[in-house]
């Protein structure tokens, strides 16, 4: 897992749009890098739509959002309409950004053992360091917790 004060893992993917999405091309801009487990599920919607829902004040911090899973873009344009999200989505279906991140590792659910994202959150200063970590995260009240780190 990468800490704060370490510089961020180069990435370039393709987002819902269509349009392809590098790190490098936010720089300059604080960046919350956030990696969710699967389109339209309990969990990830309610962390989606916390974002959303306090988007005026996201914006007012001059971050951009961008949350990464390993769905296609497909399912994240179908995911992203659903619920009106204002921020893209990215498709990191080899899952290596979140490899890269130290956000893709070995889960457990019903005793069974299995690869899968880890819900992870970074943020990523405009100078491309990370600056803030958040791991194992649940979803409900996220966006309040990275708006509060944003604002320090």
């Amino acid at each position: 897992m990468l800490t704060a004060g370490v510089k961020a893992p180069e990435f370039s993917l393709p987002a819902d749009d269509g349009t392809t999405v590098t790190l490098a091309g936010l720089k300059g801009r604080p960046v919350v890098l956030y990696f969710y487990p699967k389109d339209d599920t309990s969990g990830c919607t309610k962390q989606a739509c916390g974002f959303r829902d306090s988007w005026a004040d996201v914006q007012k911090t001059g971050a951009v959002v961008l949350g990464v899973s390993p769905d296609g873009v497909a399912s994240h344009q179908k995911f992203k309409r659903k619920y009106t999200l204002p921020f893209p989505l990215l498709a990191d279906t080899d899952h290596r950004v979140a490899a890269a991140y130290g956000a893709w590792g070995e889960k457990s659910m019903y005793g069974k053992r299995y690869m899968g994202i880890l819900r992870t959150t970074f943020i990523i200063d405009a100078h491309g360091r990370i600056a803030r970590v958040f791991e194992k995260v649940k979803p409900e009240g996220h966006a309040a917790d990275v708006l509060t780190a944003l604002r320090v």
